[in-house]
């Protein structure tokens, strides 16, 4: 074997090695092997993610804290019952919504969180959530600017029943698909669909009769 192609066949073997495995692959050789730093990988990959959606649905920084170390201690106790072929993401936030549930039950107290922005493209057929709710043109959301916009489309999601509340955070906040949401939440995916309809018709409602603060 000439040394040109042992170079070329070195380079292949680190471009192998340095590809990063999967969620799926990380949760298994744990699961699996007891590997610990797959563990931490997955943790680092999702930390930032999690701990943020947790933010948003308890409205509180260390209710936040609290739940996410309970997400992965939940994570550790239950790997044994993830199933190959499942992805790891929704399964995640399932461990975290029920665990951002269970804190809420613990300290009696609940506040959605004002959700500052939408998310990315990562979703069925909808767009943000303040396009979806740009309509007529006397739509209230076109006469202000953003920060006024935004405020209101916040007050009004808090407002919004928790079951409702859930929807809009998973799929207009965390970019989750509504096939992704549906096994978060344990629902069929129409009954997804069904309650971002509500919601949206809610929000436009709620929007409409909206005073607003720096128009007449």
């Amino acid at each position: 074997m000439n040394s040109t192609m042992e170079q070329d066949l070195e380079v292949i073997g680190c471009q192998d090695e340095q590809t990063p495995r999967s969620d799926e692959e990380l949760l298994l050789d744990y699961r699996d092997a007891g590997n610990r730093e797959a563990f931490e990988e997955l943790v680092r990959r999702y930390e930032r993610e999690l701990y943020n959606y947790l933010r948003q649905y308890l409205g509180d920084a260390q209710l936040a804290e609290d739940a996410f170390q309970t997400t992965f201690l939940q994570v550790h106790l239950k790997c044994g019952m993830f199933e190959p072929g499942r992805r790891v993401r929704p399964w995640l936030f399932a461990v975290a919504t029920n665990q951002a549930i269970d804190t809420q039950r613990k300290n009696k107290r609940h506040r959605m969180v004002s959700l500052d922005r939408c998310h990315g493209d990562d979703q069925d057929d909808s767009g943000s959530l303040v396009e979806m709710l740009d309509g007529p043109a006397d739509n209230p959301l076109e006469q202000v600017d953003t920060a006024e916009r935004d405020g209101m489309v916040r007050d009004c999601v808090d407002r919004l029943p928790k079951s409702l509340r859930q929807v809009i955070l998973l799929v207009y906040y965390q970019g989750l698909k509504y096939r992704e949401a549906a096994e978060v939440l344990s629902i069929p995916v129409g009954t997804v669909k069904s309650r971002l309809h509500a919601a949206m018709s809610r929000l436009t409602a709620a929007i409409a009769d909206t005073p607003l603060s720096s128009h007449e």
